[in-house]
Formats: structure tokens, C-alpha cells, sequence
């Protein structure tokens, strides 16, 4: 497999030198800094994912005080117990987008909310504690157990919180078949086993985050 380090180089070299490349990395929570998010924080930013999904994303944000009032600050408790009335009227709420379909999903999701801070003591104590090394794993997770969490959903969510974590963009997906990871989009749990591998080798090699290179690799060839 390709050394990180010409990896690094490569990318370097497109965006202006190192120091230009380091600048583009985003930020990225230790295990406790996640642990100190509430768990509607985690529900709130689930959902803005979800409702950003397929659509344009500035419109979202600049409807999201809405979304916060709308849905009552994005307290799990309450939200699990929605009622068929509440999802009506909420689908007629001006203050949102109002997509039958994926205001659902916040009933659904705050289940899950609650679901994980009954097993773990707090959702965000879930994220935070999940290892770096089996990222797929936590990605397969929300899928399975949670509503609309699959393809990039749940890796732009996490990313978004802080967590450590790679997204399956074009661009790196683009640079995963380049460098003889996988040979298609990765969506079997072959090819994402695949996947998980080669970053945890980089991140190895390297010492930086999966986050950290997931960006280089976004940054390292022309597609």
C-alpha cells in the first residue's frame, strides 16, 4: 500500500505547500470533549443532517432557529413520544422544511438518543468511547438502529461533531481507487472493511487522526 507520507506530499504540492494543506484540517474532539455535548446537541445535529441530505444545505442552516423552536430544542425525552397529531402539525410548520418523510426521523432518532444513554450512560459517552479503528462499525450501527443514517449521513453528522472520522467523499473515494484500496465506490462490508484498513495504516504511520487523513486525501489528486 502507498506510504502516507507521499500521500501527504502529493496533496501538499496541489494546495499551495504544507502549511496551507495543515490549514485546511478541521478540528477534531478528544473522547472528552465529546463526552461533555448533551445528548439534544447530538439528536440537533443528527437531524440537520438528515434535512441537508439531498438538499441545499445553506437553506437549512438558514431555517435552523426555526428547527430549534419547532422541535423543542431537540430534547430526546420528548421527541420519542410524538404523537400522529404532533408529526401533522409539524408537517405544516412554516418554521421547517416540511418533509413528512425525514421530520419521522427525529422521532425515531431521539429513540435512539435514548436508547444508547440507557447502555451507555449518555449518547455522546457512546460516540466518544466508540474506537477510532472500527469507525465502520460505529457507521453500521446508526444504519442499522437509526432512520435515514446511511451512505455519507452519519459520517458528515459525526464529522460535524468532532468525532474522528472519515467521509467517503468523491474526492477520496477517487483517491481510495487510485491507490488500489478498493476498485468502486465502497458499500459492501468488504470494501469498507478495506477502507478501515488502509486508514487505520495511515493513521498508524502517520500519528494524525482518520480525520486528518481524510482530508489529504481529498487534497491529493485531481478528479
Amino acid at each position: 500500500m502507498i506510504r502516507f507520507e507521499k500521500i501527504r506530499k502529493m496533496a501538499a504540492k496541489r494546495k499551495g505547500g504544507a502549511m496551507a494543506l495543515e490549514e485546511r484540517l478541521p478540528e477534531v474532539k478528544t473522547p472528552k470533549q465529546l463526552k461533555t455535548i448533551s445528548d439534544d446537541r447530538w439528536l440537533a445535529q443528527m437531524t440537520k443532517r438528515i434535512f441537508q441530505a439531498g438538499f441545499v444545505w445553506k437553506i437549512v442552516e438558514n431555517k435552523w432557529d426555526g428547527f430549534e423552536a419547532a422541535f423543542q430544542g431537540f430534547d430526546p425525552g420528548r421527541l420519542s413520544l410524538l404523537a400522529d397529531d404532533e408529526l401533522d402539525r409539524l408537517a405544516s410548520d412554516k418554521r421547517i422544511i416540511r418533509n413528512g418523510q425525514k421530520i419521522a426521523t427525529v422521532c425515531h432518532n431521539a429513540g435512539l438518543i435514548l436508547d444508547l444513554a440507557k447502555e451507555h450512560g449518555s449518547a455522546a459517552a457512546c460516540f466518544a468511547n466508540w474506537p477510532d479503528d472500527d469507525f465502520i462499525g460505529l457507521l453500521a450501527m446508526l444504519k442499522k438502529r437509526g432512520s435515514r443514517l446511511g451512505g455519507n449521513t452519519a459520517q458528515v453528522f459525526l464529522r460535524s461533531m468532532g468525532k474522528d472520522s472519515f467521509i467517503l467523499t468523491g474526492d477520496v473515494v477517487a483517491a481510495l481507487i487510485e491507490f488500489d484500496v478498493v476498485d468502486k465506490t465502497p458499500t459492501s462490508k468488504k470494501d469498507m472493511a478495506a477502507v478501515q484498513v488502509a486508514f487505520n495504516q495511515w493513521r498508524a504511520e502517520s500519528g494524525w487522526p482518520l480525520t486528518h487523513v481524510s482530508r489529504v486525501l481529498a487534497c491529493c489528486i485531481d478528479t
